[in-house]
């Protein structure tokens, strides 16, 4: 009788640690709530650090002042970014600068904002296959080394046409920092664009070896006036060439000035009549959403134009062409073989609503192109390539002068 009754004893006490055991292991309601919500809980996203290197100071209201803007608006834009600047960096001392991104600030993806940076930026690269680069306006790339830009020679063959229009003397004048293909391109599509409305147009260009130079741009400017240009435009990341014209204008003299980069018409509203505007926003959006999303392409140059609204026409975010010279270019009829007899003003929006659609409906680098030395740069019904206009060095046929050396 006592062996039965230790048996069901033992037996009642290891069912009742099993069905304690169970109920142990038992989630509460509570417990289930929580561990479903951990399960659900995305991970925390990974964050990008972008260091970016200036040529100018930012408050340059050029090609530094664009390129800031744009950072502005992809810190804003996404949650994930954090970003560093260094402005005011010369071309010799931007290795070290990188060093510096990438060592001391832990930098994921440096961009170097300047086409001379662009033979340190491959230096670096090499040297920190873990970091990736991007390269403002070069051509050089590798496995974690990438190049981008946006280009404004669509909107400088509209500046110059409204130039040629505007022109009195038939003198054009250009404030140019340094002979590099960007330039050349530049000051060629501004010549083209004269040259589309006024044949007799010219384009004098004079050399300042500067991007942020305000007091050599306002010599070079005065130069230019002194010698007879009624006519400026600029690549110098300040407006002095925008005041040396306001201020002739206050005098009684009218100069027509073409602001760059940045909205100049402030600091000359009797001189500017239009510009070109760059907006980075968008593609550094484009970037950097890439990269953090692990579908960034070095091989592949990122270069926008008017197309992708990377390039725009005016020199004020309000309007493409200053009120005060819109009644002028309608006035000044043009004949085309397009679109009949058409005011100039017309013409020009009709222009750039055609640079809007892409280059394959109309580019300012259709032949026949020549240079000023007669040879054929472009033949007729062949229009230039995106590598022609990378690499262009020559001057076409209605600027003067010859291409410096450095």
């Amino acid at each position: 009788m006592k062996t039965k009754l230790r048996v069901l004893i033992v037996s009642f006490l290891l069912l009742f640690g099993i069905i304690i055991a169970g109920c142990g292991e038992q989630a509460t309601p509570k417990q289930a709530t929580n561990a479903a919500k951990q399960q659900e809980a995305p991970a925390e996203e990974k964050k990008l650090k972008a260091g970016f290197i200036y040529v100018g100071p930012v408050g340059d209201y050029g090609w530094s002042h664009a390129h800031d803007l744009g950072k502005r608006y992809v810190e804003s834009l996404y949650p994930w970014l954090e970003t560093i600047i260094v402005e005011s960096v010369t071309e010799a001392d931007s290795l070290r600068i990188m060093d510096r991104l990438v060592q001391q600030q832990k930098c994921d993806v440096i961009f170097t904002t300047s086409f001379g940076y662009m033979d340190n930026t491959v230096k670096a690269a090499e040297k920190y296959p873990d970091t990736k680069f991007m390269h403002c306006a070069g051509f050089k790339r590798g496995a974690n080394l990438g190049t981008y830009f946006g280009d404004l020679y669509q909107m400088y063959y509209l500046n110059g046409m409204m130039a040629g229009i505007l022109t009195k003397s038939n003198k054009l004048g250009y404030v140019a920092a340094y002979p590099i293909p960007e330039l050349i391109r530049h000051i060629d599509a501004y010549a083209l664009g004269a040259k589309a409305v006024n044949p007799e147009a010219t384009v004098d260009v004079k050399w300042i070896y500067a991007w942020y130079g305000p007091d050599k741009a306002k010599e070079a400017a005065e130069a230019l006036i002194a010698e007879g240009c009624d006519a400026l435009a600029f690549t110098e990341d300040s407006p002095a060439v925008v005041e040396v014209g306001q201020a002739h204008c206050e005098k009684g003299k009218q100069i027509y000035t073409f602001s760059h980069y940045s909205p100049m018409q402030a600091y000359g509203k009797d001189s500017v009549v239009s510009g070109q505007r760059m907006d980075w926003g968008g593609l550094y959006a484009k970037i950097l959403k890439d990269i953090h999303e692990g579908t960034w392409d070095p091989s592949q140059d990122v270069w926008w134009l008017a197309k992708e609204k990377a390039a725009i026409l005016g020199g004020s975010p309000d309007e493409a062409v200053n009120t005060k010279f819109v009644e002028p270019l309608k006035q000044a009829l043009i004949k085309t073989e397009q679109f009949g007899e058409i005011s100039a003003y017309d013409l020009i929006m009709k222009r750039y609503e055609q640079m809007k659609q892409g280059v394959e409906v109309f580019d300012p680098f259709m032949g026949p192109v020549s240079d000023n030395k007669g040879e054929i740069k472009i033949k007729e019904g062949e229009r230039a390539s995106k590598d022609d206009l990378l690499s262009m060095m020559y001057f076409v046929d209605n600027v003067k002068g010859e291409i410096p050396n450095k």
